[in-house]
């Protein structure tokens, strides 16, 4: 039996395909190629190079492969833009969802695992913030993602198709030997971004904003690694292998971390100074975003194995450094 990864050409995706395979998980790839890179995926990997919106595609995935379980990476994830073209993330994100489940119901495939997001909550009431805190998106982007988790909700009772959602709060990293990482056409990750200014790509990072009520008045996010986000994949779909009923869980590492205690942990990494200006800030940035992942931890037995800022960032580094222009080298 395989498992079918959709997306799994892009930075989580490709991520999730080396995991999978180091567990022993015979992997198929479904990915169009509008964000993702196909030097990402292993030769060896059987590769369809496709839209999950286009049902034909995943009809012939399914009768050519035994597909076990689906891992759904697929979806445009720009906050930014998803304000500006609101259709273009239901249309991709949303029909997407509605393409690949219709699909699972046609070639009776009962188990997801959907990539979802901390966008989910919007401002939150609290720190930390647990799976039962109130959904309440404040852009389309975390619109799609809190409305594709309610249609595997309906369903799952409809046509008993089983689900882990699991809501990422700030990835981050590469894969641990520099193979793949992080290259995005359009930039907007802290840590790349930082990484561009010892690379020799900008002069200095910008931090928008430091008047937030935080200790050092710059934001504070919760990081976690790539690998230990694929890890968590594996281990939900082990979860729902045996038994596991439909649920939700956080990914986080539980600690915040301000961007200029990101910086300073780059400048350790780096060796290099990294100059920093003082922007505005940005509308609708929370001061604190930080997840409370004991759930995950206690159900999924998920522990991440990165739990320094530091050991993050340098195999971040490992990967630019190898590969300054991404994939074009």
């Amino acid at each position: 039996m395989s498992v079918l990864i959709c997306g799994g050409a892009g930075y989580i995706g490709s991520h999730n395909v080396k995991v999978f395979m180091n567990h022993g998980e015979d992997v198929v790839v479904i990915d169009n190629l509008v964000t993702g890179h196909r030097a990402s995926v292993p030769d060896n990997v059987k590769f369809y190079e496709g839209d999950i919106r286009d049902g034909k595609v995943l009809d012939k995935i399914f009768t050519e492969n035994k597909i076990e379980a689906v891992i759904h990476f697929c979806a445009c994830s720009l906050v930014g833009e998803s304000v500006e073209k609101p259709l273009k993330y239901f249309d991709n994100n949303v029909w997407g969802m509605v393409s690949l489940l219709e699909a699972m119901q046609r070639n009776h495939i009962d188990k997801i695992i959907f990539s979802s997001s901390a966008a989910t909550y919007g401002e939150p009431e609290r720190i930390p913030i647990l799976e039962t805190d109130p959904t309440n998106p404040t852009n389309p982007y975390g619109e799609s993602k809190l409305i594709m988790e309610k249609m595997m909700k309906w369903v799952n009772h409809s046509d008993k198709i089983n689900y882990v959602s699991l809501r990422y709060f700030n990835v981050a990293g590469a894969y641990k030997d520099g193979s793949i990482g992080e290259d995005h056409r359009y930039e907007t990750h802290l840590i790349p971004l930082i990484l561009q200014v010892p690379l020799g790509k900008r002069e200095h990072i910008t931090v928008y904003g430091d008047d937030y009520d935080t200790k050092d008045g710059t934001c504070i996010r919760d990081y976690v690694h790539v690998c230990d986000i694929a890890e968590a994949h594996v281990l939900a779909l082990n979860y729902l292998r045996n038994g596991g009923k439909s649920d939700i869980f956080n990914l986080g590492s539980g600690d915040g971390y301000s961007v200029m205690e990101m910086i300073n942990a780059a400048r350790k990494v780096t060796g290099h100074a990294i100059p920093v200006e003082i922007g505005a800030r940005r509308a609708g940035d929370p001061a604190r975003l930080v997840a409370d992942s004991a759930k995950a931890r206690k159900i999924l037995n998920w522990s991440p194995e990165y739990v320094t800022m530091e050991d993050i960032i340098a195999t971040a580094w490992k990967w630019h450094t190898a590969h300054p222009q991404g994939y074009k080298d």
